[in-house]
């Protein structure tokens, strides 16, 4: 069994939900064959997010990392292939924090690739039905924050473990007035079962056509 550490995230922006964490609960629930996985919900804080994955990461010791986020008007699940060392939130997080222009990791390189096989998850989760595809930019609020600190942690004190991030569109429940795309959650779980079978089961990427023109 390969130990897996999924995380996704607390509520935030006034809504009641994050899909994220609804979708990582039911893969925890009913993980992969040959995937230990476990589930881990960080506050949407900047700095103690970073802090309840060091946590994590000591206590699971897992071999693979994904951690989960919401983007809300994305129309898919997108797995994401690089994060920068920026904070620069648009709004505040769930403790009020709102940082501008500062750094997630003072001195730090100014960005990191994923060390998950992004294309291929990505073809991973289609193949199961899923709509998916690779995004560029984790955005500047929380979820780049967790990425990049992740991605750090990888790079300077765990270099055997690897790890990524995935955003999911809103649920259903989420857009029942603002008409936004969305994803229920059993879908959104089923591309992340795709996604964790496909890191788990190879660490170079495949030759896919993934990049965007803007």
């Amino acid at each position: 069994m390969i130990p897996v550490l999924l995380t996704g995230f607390e509520p935030f922006g006034g809504d009641t939900v994050n899909p994220s964490w609804q979708a990582v609960s039911a893969v925890a629930a009913l993980p992969p064959d040959g995937l230990d996985v476990t589930a881990v919900r960080l506050s949407c804080v900047f700095g103690t997010a970073l802090d309840e994955l060091r946590a994590a990461v000591e206590r699971v010791d897992p071999a693979l990392v994904v951690c989960v986020g919401q983007a809300g008007g994305r129309p898919d699940l997108t797995v994401e292939r690089v994060a920068v060392n920026l904070d620069d939130a648009r709004i505040p997080d769930n403790e009020g924090g709102q940082p501008l222009d500062q750094p997630v990791v003072p001195g730090g390189p100014a960005a990191y690739f994923a060390t998950l096989p992004v294309k291929a998850c990505v073809l991973a989760a289609r193949s199961a039905g899923v709509p998916a595809s690779v995004s560029y930019s984790a955005g500047t609020f929380v979820c780049n924050h967790v990425f990049y600190g992740l991605a750090h942690l990888i790079a300077t004190e765990r270099p055997r473990l690897r790890g990524g991030f995935v955003h999911l569109p809103y649920t259903p429940d989420q857009v029942t007035q603002g008409g936004a795309p969305s994803m229920p959650v059993d879908l959104a779980a089923e591309g992340l079962r795709a996604v964790l079978t496909a890191a788990a089961s190879r660490t170079d990427d495949i030759a896919l056509a993934g990049g965007t023109l803007h």
